[in-house]
């Protein structure tokens, strides 16, 4: 199969990240994935899963709060991978503490995750698109990035932040053809730290009442498909059920 070119995910861990790279990949598109290089080993066992599936995959690890290893990162996708057609942000960083509790490191740390890391994608992966006026800049959000809950004082002013810059760049470079959304993933993730820490993730997988992160991937994909004169910029991903 022809690459169709490179689809970058920064947060492409074995969840919804790893779902989203796997759904491009299996669409034509190199998934060029992306964690922190102490995760090297979990990433590369990714790429040779998606690999194993029959698409193409590129384990590129990266600290995407680092600007020059973002640049070198989006450098080297281009060189290797072809296109950047598709840059994907998913990193969370969902921390809580109270208020009191709150250190200025850890809520600096939490900003510098879930949203100094996205600025960083995002003008990068503009920079490679903005030539060829095309391609498309997803952001991960969730139920934080709308409202703020008791002891997300850090998490949800990273989360605003992030639907804050998709907004705005979405206004500037949507006129540009470049389709940039922001995705409120709104409710808990079939997700291994899910599996590890609530209860009865089993009954509420057969009910349909959990994400399941390859449901999630379909959107991100159907994102990228949309003809232009009806661009959706936020979608909310939620489940049936509100609570289980």
């Amino acid at each position: 199969m022809t690459s169709k070119g490179a689809c970058v995910v920064i947060g492409a861990g074995d969840d919804t990240g790893g779902a989203i790279a796997r759904a491009f990949a299996l669409e034509g598109y190199t998934a060029c994935i992306v964690r922190r290089p102490r995760h090297t080993e979990a990433l590369e066992a990714l790429a040779s899963r998606i690999r194993d599936d029959g698409g193409a995959a590129v384990a590129m690890p990266a600290d995407a709060r680092d600007e020059d290893a973002v640049t070198a990162l989006f450098d080297r996708a281009e060189r290797e991978a072809g296109p950047v057609e598709v840059a994907v942000f998913n990193i969370g960083a969902n921390v809580r503490f109270p208020i009191t509790e709150m250190t200025a490191r850890v809520y600096r740390k939490v900003w510098e995750m879930a949203c100094f890391s996205g600025f960083l994608m995002g003008r990068e992966a503009a920079r490679v698109m903005l030539p060829r006026g095309r391609g498309s800049i997803f952001f991960t959000g969730a139920t934080a990035s709308m409202r703020g809950g008791p002891g997300y004082s850090a998490f949800a002013g990273a989360k605003h932040g992030l639907r804050a810059l998709a907004q705005s760049m979405a206004r500037e470079l949507g006129p540009k053809n470049i389709h940039v959304a922001h995705v409120v993933v709104d409710g808990a993730i079939d997700s291994t730290f899910v599996r590890e820490n609530l209860p009865d993730v089993e009954t509420a997988r057969a009910d349909d009442a959990i994400l399941s992160p390859d449901e999630i991937a379909r959107n991100y994909v159907w994102l990228h498909k949309q003809q232009r004169s009806a661009w959706t910029h936020e979608l909310d991903l939620r489940p049936w059920k509100e609570s289980w």
